[in-house]
C-alpha cells in the first residue's frame, strides 16, 4: 500500500511553510533516515528525513521550490516495486483547526501512516530559491544553484560533498576558484526579491500578534556599567594571547540577567493557550541580526553555564543563526528574550515581547556621562534599559522591581557571577 508523504509542522504555532527542493529524484529508492526534501518554516529551512523506506512517486502536479504548503498536505508517495501510486491525486491539506488539533509537538504533527519525521536534521541553507530541483542527475542546494548562475558555472561539471553528493555552496566557490570561465561575483544586489519570504511572514505575523495580544508597557532606566565595563577589560586583558574570545557585553549580561530570573518567577513564565507553565530551566532567547530575518535563538539552561561557556555557546548560535543552521527547537522554548541595540547606537527603544514570554530587555549604548557622585562630577560608563512587560500578567511594581536588580547586578556584576 502507497505511503504519503506529507508537510510535517516544524514548530508549535506553524501551519504552513515553503517547499525548497526534492532531495532525490522522481523513482528513487529511498531509506528510512535519509534526507528527502527542504521545507521552510517558522524561520528555518531544513532536511526532512524519511522514517520509511521505498520508491519515491512525486506527481507531475508536485509541489515546486518556492511553493506554499500545509502542514498534513501530500506531497508524494512512497510505493512497494511494481506498485503504482493512488491515481486520485495529491489529497488537500488539512483545515488549520485540524492541523493544530493534531500536533502539539513536532514529534505528533503527522498521521499514523506518514512516511516523514516532523523533527528534522538542520538545513545548512538559507530560503531557498526557485530555480529547479536538479541538474542533470546531480542534486544542488538553493545557494549552489544560485551560487552557480551568478558565478557563470555548469553544476553538472560540479562534484558535490554533501550527503549523497548533493552540491553545496562551497563545492561551487571551490570550482570557481579554478574555473577560467568562472564570471567575477558581483559586489552587491540591487534588484529587490521576488516576493516575500517565509522568515519574513513569520516575523510580521509574530510583530502583529504580539502588539494585539498583549497589553505591552516599556520601563527606561539607566544603570551605571562602569564596573560591568571593568569586568570586560579584565577579560580582554586574560585572553589577549588565549584562543577563545573575551565575552561580549551581551553575555555578560545575558548571564547577570538569568541570575536575576531565578528570582522573580513572574517575569520568566510563558502564557500558553493552557495557561501559565513556569519552565524548569533559565532558557533565555538573544535576538540575532541575520540577512534573512531577525531571529531569537535560544541559550539552554544559562544558570549551569560559565560566563566564557555561554560566551561559546552564544557566538555559535549567532554564526549558525547567520548561516540559515538553526533548527526548530533551537528557535523556541526560551522564557525571556534579550536583544541589544546599543551596538548601532542606539539608546531606549520599545522592544516586542516574544511570545508567549511575558517581558523582553533592551540594551542600549554604553556610553561615558558626566554624574554626580560624592559632591563631585565624574565621567560614568552609562548604560539604557528598556523592558517592555506584559501588563496583563505583570503589575507594574514587580516589572520595576525586576529592571532595579537587573540594574543592580550590572553595577555590581562580580558577586553574581560568583558561583
Amino acid at each position: 500500500m502507497a505511503i504519503e508523504i506529507v508537510v510535517p509542522r516544524l514548530g508549535w504555532s506553524m501551519e504552513e511553510g515553503t517547499f525548497g527542493e526534492w532531495l532525490k529524484p522522481n523513482g528513487a529508492t529511498v531509506a528510512r533516515g535519509e534526507p528527502l526534501f527542504v521545507l521552510e518554516g517558522e524561520k528555518s529551512a531544513q532536511d526532512i528525513e524519511a522514517v520509511d523506506a521505498g520508491i519515491l512517486r512525486i506527481p507531475p502536479h508536485g509541489p515546486r521550490p518556492g511553493d506554499t504548503v500545509k502542514v498534513g498536505q501530500v506531497l508524494a508517495w512512497f510505493v512497494q516495486p511494481g506498485e503504482e501510486p493512488p491515481t486520485g491525486g495529491l489529497s488537500p491539506a488539512p483545515s488549520n483547526s485540524a492541523a493544530s488539533n493534531s500536533a502539539a509537538t513536532p514529534a505528533q504533527a503527522a498521521p499514523p501512516a506518514v512516511a516523514l519525521a516532523a523533527t528534522a536534521a538542520p538545513h545548512t541553507h538559507p530560503a531557498p530559491v526557485p530555480t529547479g530541483v536538479t541538474t542533470g542527475s546531480q542534486v544542488a542546494s538553493p545557494r549552489a544553484r544560485r551560487a552557480a548562475r551568478d558565478l557563470g558555472l555548469d553544476l553538472g561539471q560540479i562534484a558535490g560533498t554533501g550527503v549523497t553528493g548533493r552540491i553545496r555552496e562551497r563545492d561551487v566557490v571551490s570550482a570557481a576558484q579554478t574555473s577560467p570561465t568562472a564570471k567575477a561575483p558581483t559586489a552587491a544586489r540591487v534588484s529587490p526579491p521576488a516576493g516575500i519570504s517565509s522568515i519574513r511572514k513569520t516575523i510580521a505575523a509574530r510583530m502583529l500578534e504580539s502588539s494585539t495580544q498583549t497589553a505591552p508597557v516599556t520601563l527606561h532606566r539607566r544603570c551605571d556599567a562602569s564596573n560591568l565595563v571593568n569586568l570586560r577589560r579584565q577579560f580582554q586583558s586574560l585572553g589577549a594571547n588565549s584562543a577563545p574570545p573575551p565575552p561580549t557585553y551581551t553575555d555578560l549580561i545575558v548571564k547577570l540577567v538569568a541570575c536575576v530570573l531565578a528570582e522573580f518567577p513572574e517575569i520568566r513564565t510563558q502564557w500558553l493557550p493552557a495557561g501559565p507553565f513556569l519552565p524548569p530551566h533559565l532558557d533565555v532567547a538573544v535576538a540575532v541580526d541575520t540577512p534573512q530575518g531577525l531571529l531569537a535563538p535560544v541559550l539552554r539552561q544559562v544558570e549551569t553555564q560559565t560566563v566564557r561557556q555561554l560566551s561559546a555557546n552564544l557566538r555559535s548560535l549567532a554564526e549558525r543563526a547567520r548561516g540559515g543552521q538553526l533548527s526548530a527547537d533551537e528557535l523556541s522554548g526560551g522564557c525571556f528574550t534579550i536583544t541589544n541595540l546599543g551596538t548601532l547606537g542606539v539608546e531606549h527603544f520599545t522592544p516586542i515581547i516574544n511570545l508567549p514570554q511575558v517581558a523582553i530587555l533592551g540594551l542600549g549604548r554604553i556610553a561615558p556621562e558626566p554624574v554626580a557622585m560624592e559632591g563631585e562630577v565624574l565621567l560614568r560608563e552609562q548604560l539604557p534599559l528598556s523592558l517592555t512587560f506584559d501588563h496583563r500578567i505583570v503589575d507594574g511594581g514587580p516589572a520595576a522591581r525586576f529592571l532595579a536588580a537587573v540594574a543592580q547586578a550590572i553595577e555590581n556584576p562580580g558577586p553574581w557571577l560568583m558561583p
